[in-house]
């Protein structure tokens, strides 16, 4: 019933949603970008319901007040503490492997305002539940969104970094000039 509600919603607004990975995948940290509005947050959900994917997001505790926490929670929404000093990496790790089935997501911007530097949790926690991880995208030119690959953490950053930013190079964010690629890859694409 919710796949086919949404299904129909994403139909009426005309959106497309487009899975890109392994059948057989059961676990994995999905990075959602671009990420620049709260509608981001209902699409990628939409999109989710509408293949049958109860997935799971991080998303920062100061938006879990009353009501909305209560809806984040049914939504699957997990509260981080992104100014503790626990280890997210860890914990993450732990629930990957006490978990037969989970799909994660995480905004590597960690912000729907620009910022010039990704943040580096998702590599980390793929890495360390040894988990693939998914390009989740939303694109408001062409209207899709989904997941449109996956890549295993090599152990190098830097060079998976590369090759995670080209399938996000040509995506639409719904406010573009919040969207940035790293500096070192802009770089390259103005020359």
């Amino acid at each position: 019933m919710k796949k086919s509600i949404a299904r129909f919603i994403l139909k009426l607004i005309g959106w497309k949603v487009i899975m890109n990975t392994p059948p057989d995948t059961k676990k994995m940290v999905v990075m959602m970008a671009p990420h620049t509005s709260n509608w981001d947050f209902l699409l990628g959900w939409l999109g989710y319901m509408s293949i049958g994917v109860e997935a799971q997001y991080l998303i920062k505790k100061e938006a879990f007040f009353f009501p909305l926490g209560s809806i984040l929670k049914a939504l699957g929404a997990i509260s981080i503490d992104r100014k503790a000093s626990n280890n997210v990496v860890i914990q993450i790790g732990d629930m990957f492997r006490n978990c037969e089935y989970l799909y994660l997501t995480i905004t590597p911007e960690g912000t729907r305002s620009l910022n010039m530097n990704w943040k580096r949790g998702f590599y980390y926690m793929a890495e360390n539940a040894k988990v693939p991880i998914g390009f989740g995208f939303l694109d408001y030119k062409e209207k899709t969104g989904g997941i449109g690959g996956t890549l295993f953490p090599s152990g190098d950053y830097n060079a998976d970094l590369k090759k995670i930013e080209a399938f996000y190079a040509g995506k639409q964010a719904r406010y573009p000039e919040k969207f940035n690629l790293s500096p070192q890859n802009r770089k390259q694409e103005s020359a």
